[in-house]
């Protein structure tokens, strides 16, 4: 009998790096140097001989990256991810910490709903604060580090297939055609990925890309932060659509540099906080008092804005032909929408699923399988949290999965519940944080659980 998925997703989030190199493979090649690449590239390390990540941009120059053009806004490494990256990278907290990043414990971080200030949960469940060229360039350096992990500034044109084998891709160096062979080539193209083309100009099948349509807009905003070891790391304000419209929510973090990174967002034809004037009278009239306090700081820089159209899933693993020796990974697998936090964590997990795929030796010259149905695991359990929730805004028209209507409700009592019962909060924050599958939350104990705790609070 096959494990369930929250068993696999359990065994995922318990894998750990190898303690000495156990090569299968002698040259891997990594087609983008995302966070999604870069920890492919680092779980590769142990596997491969050597290791060539190809991007267009110079992975050895430090800060915001131009491929990256989303990184200026307000990121969330939820503590799955964060978990994750200490495994991969020991001492990865102790580094970043030092480079200004800010802990975020349990007890620092505040979540409220409409309003309402949510249960905090004790848990053992730590993340870090930082902005996304931070945690992104400590990645990295940590990957760059590795003696077997080198980088070719090159723009990625193709892959060659040999009899259904993929033995490399071609590439576009300083205007000259060149070809990087490798015996595994993983796709970390990011949402953009060329990879579906790519397959069907060769005469292979495209994949069924399904979309969820959110019309996301955000704005992030940089201000001056006093304290140095501020109370308060990670605060988050979420607005039902009952109880208002315009503004999904907001958030601010405390990152490097003495600074706090504030974001809000909005639906459709909403787009609060494209102003400054706009941006600090929502903060301070519109949400709790902590909001106000931050907007009543210096706004360092302009408010910068980000248009996020739809959530994206390519189903690779429901191909009936698909050549060996080829995964992708992170957004150019499924990008979520950036309300929830989720791509960091996917991008680790996928990582986990690439180290679970390779421990068991597989065959190269057969289609990766294995992998791609541990990835589906993954990619189904983030798609579930983050479509479950845009299903209920009302611009959004669906596809509404069978069931959706009792689904929706039991969401409803569930989420309604974690502002005042720690156990549901727990769980509720375990399957956010992508520690536990949604299945868990799936249960008839935690709807009564989610139903007394509403009759109490009534």
């Amino acid at each position: 009998m096959s494990p369930s998925p929250a068993r696999i997703l359990a065994a995922l989030n318990a894998v750990r790096p190898l303690d000495r190199a156990s090569p299968v493979l002698g040259r891997a090649v990594v087609i983008g140097g995302s966070v999604a690449g870069m920890l492919a590239a680092r779980v590769l390390s142990d596997h491969a001989e050597s290791v060539v990540i190809i991007d267009r941009d110079d992975l050895h120059r430090p800060g915001q990256r131009p491929g990256v053009p989303q990184g200026t806004q307000l990121h969330a490494l939820l503590p799955g991810g964060f978990l994750q990256l200490e495994r991969l990278f020991p001492g990865f907290r102790e580094e970043a910490l030092a480079h200004g990043a800010v802990e975020a414990p349990p007890a620092s971080r505040r979540a409220y709903l409409d309003g309402r200030l949510k249960v905090v949960v004790p848990d053992d469940a730590d993340s870090l604060a930082g902005s996304r060229p931070l945690l992104e360039g400590l990645i990295r350096q940590q990957v760059l580090r590795l003696p077997n992990v080198k980088t070719v500034a090159a723009r990625a044109t193709g892959l060659v297939v040999d009899a259904g084998v993929t033995t490399g891709v071609r590439c576009d160096v300083g205007g000259l055609p060149g070809v990087e062979s490798g015996d595994l080539v993983v796709d970390a193209m990011g949402r953009s990925s060329r990879l579906s083309e790519w397959l069907e100009q060769a005469g292979w099948d495209r994949p069924v890309t399904r979309r969820m349509t959110v019309h996301l807009n955000y704005a992030t905003a940089l201000f001056r932060r006093r304290e140095a070891h501020p109370e308060r790391t990670v605060v988050m304000a979420l607005h039902s659509p009952r109880v208002s419209s315009e503004v999904a929510g907001a958030a601010f973090f405390a990152i490097e540099d003495g600074r706090w990174m504030a974001m809000m967002a909005g639906y459709g034809d909403n787009r609060p906080g494209h102003t400054a004037e706009d941006f600090v009278r929502r903060l301070r009239d519109q949400f709790p008092p902590e909001f106000g306090e931050v907007a009543g700081n210096e706004m360092l820089g302009d408010v910068l804005t980000y248009r996020h159209a739809d959530s994206r899933r390519r189903d690779f693993h429901a191909l009936r032909r698909f050549p060996a020796g080829l995964v992708s990974v992170g957004d150019a697998v499924a990008s979520f929408n950036p309300v929830y936090g989720q791509g960091m964590t996917s991008a680790a997990l996928h990582a986990a699923c690439l180290s679970t795929y390779l421990r068991e030796r597989p065959d190269l010259r057969v289609p990766a399988r294995r992998f791609l149905a541990l990835q589906k695991v993954v990619v189904d359990a983030a798609w579930s949290v983050s479509t479950s929730a845009d299903l209920a805004l009302p611009h959004v028209d669906g596809p509404y999965p069978r069931g959706y209507r009792f689904s929706s409700w039991a969401s409803g009592q569930i989420v309604t519940a974690t502002v005042t019962d720690v156990t549901i909060a727990r769980r509720f924050n375990d399957v956010v944080s992508m520690r536990r599958h949604p299945r868990s939350l799936a249960t008839p104990g935690v709807l009564l659980g989610a139903l007394r705790a509403n009759r109490r609070a009534r």
